[in-house]
């Protein structure tokens, strides 16, 4: 019998045997009861508040965690911009790329002057020779420097590409960093939810069980009352409010 009931046994008492027993223990077993009952609700709410704190914690790291990954995603985004058009805008390597090359413009360039003033040394600037040899030459060079050209226009193209590339994989590691770091934020705050469900629906099912042993114990008390004893302890309260005056 808990420290309640007994108060009650004691203040039932004063009606008298066995009749204020019974009901100062139903009266004690009420309170004590309601009490359970309370403390089961009062813990609940404790374990509510701490789940609330522990969630906006995780909240503030997760915002936190996004604030300190944007510059790189930002630099990931900017870097596929600028990546899309120059991979998906390619113009093949063709005699336009080839005669643009800057490699082959030097040398021919060059090898046309070289030829030109050995003609003019000789005197045949204008010469049928100067201008077969001049021919012979370009022919032979653009044969020779076509895979060069073709391997700096490739080499140009992958220069380019490559530091965006790079960039935007970036951007797409801290994307995927991101996403998990919110799917853990996610699964925390759900399964912390879910077990503040479980500690909610437990309060309530243990002060329900203790309210129905409440009322079980009173029944159980009251019931062992006979009508005699009832009219006994009608009586005695009779006289006990009529003493309060003396």
């Amino acid at each position: 019998m808990g420290l309640l009931s007994t108060l009650g046994t004691i203040g039932g008492s004063l009606l008298g045997g066995p009749v204020g027993g019974a009901i100062g223990g139903a009266l004690g077993g009420a309170i004590e009861g309601n009490d359970s009952a309370k403390a089961a609700a009062s813990a609940a709410a404790q374990t509510a508040a701490a789940t609330d704190r522990a969630a906006a914690l995780q909240r503030e790291m997760w915002l936190a965690q996004q604030e300190q990954q944007k510059p790189w995603l930002e630099a990931g985004k900017q870097a596929l911009n600028k990546l899309i058009p120059i991979a998906t805008e390619y113009t093949p390597f063709g005699m336009q790329q080839f005669q643009d090359d800057p490699g082959y413009g030097f040398r021919i360039g060059e090898g046309m002057k070289a030829l030109e003033r050995s003609a003019a040394a000789r005197g045949g600037l204008l010469s049928g020779a100067t201008l077969k040899g001049i021919q012979r030459y370009g022919q032979d060079l653009a044969s020779q420097e076509y895979q060069n050209a073709f391997n700096r226009y490739q080499s140009e193209r992958e220069a380019r590409l490559k530091p965006l590339q790079s960039l935007s994989g970036v951007g797409q590691t801290t994307a995927n960093v991101l996403g998990e770091v919110g799917q853990t934020y996610a699964s925390n705050i759900g399964n912390s939810l879910i077990n503040q469900g479980y500690t909610a629906g437990n309060a309530q099912l243990a002060a329900e069980r203790s309210r129905q042993s409440m009322y079980g114990n009173i029944n159980t008390a009251l019931g062992r009352i006979t009508p005699e004893q009832w009219s006994s302890a009608g009586n005695a309260l009779s006289n006990w409010y009529s003493n309060l005056g003396k």
